[in-house]
């Protein structure tokens, strides 16, 4: 990850119910996101995303959420706890230089990496480890902020995502985002 990282203060600013105005979670990802599923959230701070996961996946899913910030985990969990949600949710918290999912291998149904990867320093390190975690046609979501990523740059992305056994599904409208739906392709 980079000095670019979002701090944990902001955190706080970023679960804000007004935030869902420009993103809501259950309408940007039920097309996604089905009962029983085991999510992997890269990214997830203090829930934004995390918590509608955790609701749509039901008691039979699970939502794995990965932070690099001990202070974004810690508040995730609480948060979690007060919503009755935290037994659907595992947090974990990752270094700068792996996700540490080796036990997820070919276990994901679907992961989310929502205004995430812009941060992250080595691409094709962190898209080659959530292709690892995904079972056969799970699917991945990755969408960032057009104030924070060229389009060059994000389609640079993609193409790292697809050299890493991924197929473009489709180019899903997110408000201010640029946003590619892949699919985890054949005998990678």
């Amino acid at each position: 990850m980079s000095g670019r990282i979002c701090p944990w203060w902001l955190g706080y600013f970023l679960v804000s119910p007004l935030r869902r105005f420009l993103h809501d979670p259950k309408e940007i990802l039920t097309p996604y996101v089905k009962d029983g599923m085991t999510v992997l959230e890269i990214g997830g701070g203090m829930g934004f995303f995390t918590l509608p996961l955790a609701e749509m996946t039901g008691k039979a899913g699970k939502v794995i959420s990965i932070d690099l910030q001990e202070r974004m985990v810690r508040g995730l969990m609480k948060r979690a706890a007060k919503a009755g949600l935290e037994n659907r949710i595992e947090a974990r918290v990752c270094t700068t230089g792996s996700l540490n999912i080796d036990d997820l291998a070919r276990k994901v149904d679907f992961a989310l990496a929502f205004a995430v990867i812009h941060e992250v320093p080595d691409k094709e390190r962190l898209l080659s480890e959530i292709s690892g975690a995904m079972k056969q046609d799970g699917k991945l979501l990755i969408a960032d902020p057009k104030g924070h990523e060229s389009e060059k740059n994000f389609n640079g992305t993609v193409a790292m995502a697809e050299a890493a056994g991924f197929l473009v599904l489709d180019r899903p409208l997110i408000r201010r985002s640029y946003a590619v739906l892949l699919l985890k392709g054949a005998g990678r």
